[in-house]
């Protein structure tokens, strides 16, 4: 190989939420680097989700990915299109990937477009956020495909239960690794001033304890629970606000009204705090004292509560995915149902200064440096693994060199990653 290596990531398309942040992150952070060059395809240029319109060119992580120099396309398909892929489309991927030596695909969903496209042999790495790969419908049997197919040549778990998960639901254990997520340091730590900033715009008083709910208005997420334990709340902390952040969480929801009407919250304006999407998550966590995930299945490693307890505020979650462990020693689980999630989050705020000071001296085990590093590692391995083999001069198998496809090639085993170390 010679020259900077090119990887291609596939997305299904822009919107608010923690995968396209993380991967971002990470293009970001090996785009001109390491000896690789990073572009992307955008499956829809606008996307509708969560009762929210979402159009690519609006989307923060498209904003900072073509800032800083990627190239970044769409096939333009609208947010209602779901249409099967035209030859059009199929031959359009074909040569990109042409040109490309690495494909990443952001979750399964890209993959029935990559299983049918020709790819020239190259190696193609899926990357999973989920646990629950039996809802993840058509997407997840294309996944099987490119997996028994030869297609794909490794899938980045993002957490331990979606390892676990995804095995168990058949994909082959060696073509699994596990790359926990991480985040920037530097912009997710405790803010005074952000805090008052925050507090001051929502008429939140200083003192006033307050929980944050960052999540999309999604079946998975449990909104419902979360407001029901909001009630309890309220009612046990009359001096208490919450407030909900993410795509859907804004009054223009019917669906989230309601919701909270239906549990008397529509009266409680002033204290219940609708915020839909922010550019600004590091000042909203920083305002609050807790920071809830109430998710009835699929979290794998929610960011939300890595954010969060890393801007100082407790983090208080069901046992869904790998938010055991995230929270261990940081935080509180807390058992799926209102009155219980309520009395957990009045806990946290006593038990406050004891888990500061915890994640005070654990945070460098949360640093995104780590994560990107091992994904470049990955890449790279990946692509040495699999593209080219060169035949010796006057071979009896003939001159020159020999591209072998991924099918031909025998899966390779586990990348052993490089081992944590503090950033």
């Amino acid at each position: 190989m010679t020259g900077s290596m090119r990887v291609l990531s596939i997305y299904e398309g822009f919107f608010s939420g923690g995968a396209r942040i993380l991967h971002t992150d990470v293009l970001s952070g090996l785009h001109g680097r390491r000896g690789q060059q990073h572009s992307l395809l955008s499956i829809h240029s606008e996307v509708r989700r969560e009762a929210t319109y979402q159009p690519m060119h609006e989307d923060a992580c498209y904003r900072r990915l073509t800032a800083q120099g990627l190239a970044v396309d769409t096939l333009g398909r609208g947010a209602d299109e779901r249409t099967p892929y035209t030859a059009g489309e199929i031959e359009r991927l074909s040569a990109l990937a042409a040109q490309t030596d690495v494909i990443l695909t952001l979750k399964e969903q890209p993959l029935g477009l990559v299983n049918r496209a020709d790819l020239h042999g190259r190696p193609v790495i899926t990357c999973l956020h989920r646990s629950d790969p039996e809802n993840q419908g058509p997407a997840f049997e294309e996944l099987r495909r490119a997996a028994f197919g030869g297609q794909l040549a490794a899938a980045v778990c993002c957490a331990e239960s979606t390892r676990d998960a995804y095995a168990a639901a058949g994909v082959p254990e060696e073509l699994l690794h596990v790359i926990p997520n991480g985040v920037d340091l530097r912009r997710f730590k405790p803010s005074r001033r952000g805090r008052a900033v925050v507090r001051a715009s929502l008429g939140i008083p200083a003192e006033a304890p307050v929980v944050v709910f960052a999540a999309r208005y999604d079946r998975m997420k449990n909104v419902p629970l979360f407001l029901a334990a909001a009630r309890e709340f309220l009612d046990l902390r009359p001096d208490a606000h919450v407030m909900l952040c993410g795509a859907g969480m804004t009054p223009a929801n019917q669906g989230l009204l309601a919701d909270l009407a239906a549990l008397g919250l529509a009266a409680e304006r002033g204290r219940v705090h609708l915020l839909g999407v922010r550019g600004d998550p590091e000042a909203i966590y920083a305002a609050a004292d807790v920071v809830a995930l109430t998710s009835a299945f699929g979290e794998a490693a929610p960011l939300c509560l890595i954010e969060g307890m890393l801007c100082g505020a407790v983090p208080v979650a069901t046992d869904v995915g790998d938010c055991a462990s995230i929270v261990a020693g940081h935080g509180l689980i807390a058992e799926p149902e209102p009155a219980a999630l309520a009395h957990a989050w009045i806990e946290a705020l006593g038990q406050h200064a004891h888990f500061f000071q915890a994640m005070t001296r654990n945070r460098y085990k949360f640093s995104r440096t780590r994560m990107i590093m091992a994904y470049g590692s990955l890449i790279r391995k990946t692509h040495r693994k699999s593209v080219r083999v060169l035949i010796p001069a006057g071979a009896a198998a003939g001159k020159g060199s020999v591209t072998l496809t991924a099918a031909s090639l025998t899966v390779p085993p586990p990348v052993a990653l490089e081992p944590f170390r503090v950033a």
